[in-house]
């Protein structure tokens, strides 16, 4: 593979309050990227959990490029276009968008068949994680498109169409790959990618918390659940996302949807711990493989 420096990018993460989207931010930051990092609350008390879109910023800074948050709520068309001029008038351009909105934990109901399911919560969610990242496609391709390059990242769950447990949640991931599918179809003449992107069982900090651990002592938890030893870190998706943003052939990639397990075997990285977790590969646990 031909591959470029990630430095000097400049990348948005919507949704970078926490999980993928914050280690999204820090990985980019990393390599001297600006990245605008976004979330609906720049104090972190949308869901009740303490992360903030300021903390990520500092992190991002911390890690060697410039951090900025912006408080955005992208279901507000007019918040994400004010965004997105923001962005052209400071830095002129895009290179990557993370589109990593999701919103949608407090709204599933598991289990429950869609006729049983609450109505507004699965419809806040579709609002929340599909209509969010259309409109923030919307508004961000076109700045992409003058500076004749770039690439929109889709973070889904799941790289099949199979059941993913519950109508709505299944609606939003299985919509997400299909989106990366069509943008890519109409942003081809342009040179901007659209790349659809799936973890494995991720170690977010809800996860972590539920299991009793912390990112420093995960394996404990292997013992509670076995299937945990397969999990990784979200820095893991995270380093997939700069792997392929930094590949000159990344159009060979748009419109399709991959796990990160095969793209760190591709690119040769690896998750924090210095391992290659498949997730898809090797868990026999679950449906969704």
């Amino acid at each position: 593979m031909t591959k470029k420096h990630n430095k000097n990018q400049v990348v948005l993460v919507a949704g970078a309050t926490r999980s993928i989207g914050r280690a999204a931010a820090i990985e980019f930051g990393a390599s001297g990227a600006t990245v605008y990092c976004t979330g609906r609350s720049i104090t972190g008390n949308t869901t009740g959990r303490p992360e903030s879109v300021n903390e990520t910023a500092d992190l991002v800074t911390a890690a060697g490029g410039e951090g900025i948050a912006v408080q955005v709520d992208h279901t507000d068309p007019k918040a994400v276009q004010a965004l997105i001029e923001r962005i052209e008038k400071e830095q002129g351009s895009l290179d990557v968008l993370v589109n990593n909105i999701w919103g949608g934990g407090e709204l599933t109901d598991r289990g429950a068949p869609f006729w049983k399911h609450d109505l507004h919560k699965g419809l806040t969610m579709l609002e929340r994680a599909i209509n969010s990242h259309i409109i923030t496609a919307h508004y961000a391709a076109p700045l992409m498109i003058s500076n004749k390059g770039g690439v929109i990242f889709e973070i889904t769950d799941g790289n099949t169409d199979k059941y993913r447990g519950s109508f709505f949640y299944d609606l939003v991931k299985t919509t997400i790959m299909r989106m990366a599918k069509t943008m890519a179809i109409e942003l081809k003449p342009h040179n901007v990618a659209a790349i659809a992107m799936t973890p494995g069982f991720l170690r977010s900090e809800a996860i972590l918390e539920h299991f009793g651990v912390t990112e420093e002592n995960w394996r404990d938890a292997i013992s509670k659940y076995e299937p945990f030893g397969l999990s990784e870190s979200p820095h893991y998706l995270a380093r997939a996302l700069k792997a392929i943003s930094a590949d000159l052939k990344i159009m060979d990639k748009s419109g399709k949807t991959f796990t990160v397990g095969d793209i760190a075997e591709e690119y040769g990285f690896t998750d924090v711990n210095g391992t290659q977790p498949h997730w898809q590969r090797n868990n026999t646990t679950s449906s969704n493989s």
